[in-house]
């Protein structure tokens, strides 16, 4: 015989409640179970004020197999939804419903009750709806219109949740929602707004994001279904900033060494950054052509190919590893003797 489940829970997950609860592993005589019990999920309205216990009208509305039992489980823990009838869910003032838990390793004996939990029903908040996003070069932000809350609801917030699609499986068309995830849809953050930034993402990656309003009363809250999933695959197509601070020293003939040009600007502290561009021309109102053939790693250059005699104009751009290029820093001039 299992030992009994000690930690059921039970909360109002949008039209469902969600019960919780660790999978016993030994027995009574801790031994351990040679396979994973079945579970037997009991349930039984309640009258307010009602505290369920061992004298409670159960009712058996749920087997799950002994077989069936591992879909169930996330991590260490089983999850089941019990789905709420519209008739529970249009209750006046909500209800309370009662829930129960025994497994059974053998055909004649079952474990003892689980502990006994209550969860309180309420309106469920309609899930938000019209999510736009935006990529931009930090965050992906996203913006969603609120749904009209039941009358009771003392405050609202919006719980943003987001996993990672496959991209061997990410067809373009296909709809979000028959996308299988490479990952479960984990919690990004929470939001008082009706916007999110989230800060920690990966160019080139796709992610799905869904979004649910959650709704709070007294000290119970009730989440809505999920909205609709959108996608985003963020690319990098923001430049680094312009580079600033760029200076010029003209090292003169030496014996045996022709006169050259030494520059020098700010770091770019861009994460990205992947060097610079350096460019030369004869005019101040043109930015000429390149002189490095190769990308300057580092905030410093020497041209060796200047000419005795001639005015020249430099000008830096910094370039990211993505090969976005900034715009060219103000231009600073050189008279070569």
């Amino acid at each position: 015989m299992p030992t009994p489940i000690t930690d059921l829970a039970a909360r109002q997950s949008g039209v469902a409640i969600a019960l919780t609860f660790s999978l016993p592993r030994q027995s009574l005589d801790h031994e351990s179970l040679a396979e994973s019990p079945s579970i037997e999920v009991y349930r039984a309205p309640l009258a307010v004020s009602t505290i369920p216990g061992q004298h409670t009208a159960w009712r058996l509305v749920y087997t799950i197999p002994s077989e069936r039992v591992d879909s169930y489980l996330q991590g260490d823990r089983m999850q089941f939804r019990d789905p709420l009838t519209p008739e529970v869910l249009a209750s006046p003032g909500g209800g309370l419903l009662g829930y129960m838990v025994r497994t059974r390793a053998a055909k004649t004996r079952s474990s003892a009750d689980s502990n006994y939990v209550e969860a309180h029903i309420y309106p469920v908040p309609q899930a938000p709806h019209d999510i736009q996003i935006t990529v931009t070069k930090t965050a992906i932000e996203l913006s969603w219109m609120g749904a009209t809350l039941p009358p009771s609801t003392a405050q609202v917030t919006y719980s943003v949740f987001r996993a990672d699609v496959k991209p061997e499986i990410h067809a373009a068309g296909q709809d979000a929602s028959q996308v299988t995830s490479q990952s479960p849809s984990v919690l990004a953050g929470v939001s008082a707004a009706l916007s999110f930034a989230d800060t920690h993402f990966e160019f080139g990656r796709t992610y799905r994001y869904t979004v649910r309003t959650t709704a709070q009363y007294g000290a119970d809250t009730v989440e809505s279904e999920d909205s609709a999933p959108v996608e985003v695959t963020p690319r990098d197509t923001f430049p680094p900033a312009e580079p600033a601070g760029l200076e010029a020293a003209i090292i003169p003939v030496t014996s045996g060494n022709a006169a050259y040009v030494e520059l020098s600007w700010n770091i770019d502290s861009d994460s990205d950054l992947a060097g610079y561009f350096v460019y030369r021309s004869d005019r101040e109102d043109e930015a000429g052509q390149r002189v490095n053939s190769e990308v300057v790693p580092s905030p410093t250059f020497r041209d060796n190919s200047v000419a005795g005699g001639a005015r020249y104009f430099y000008r830096v751009s910094a370039v990211d590893r993505d090969g976005n290029e900034s715009a060219k820093s103000s231009a600073v001039q050189v008279d070569v003797p």
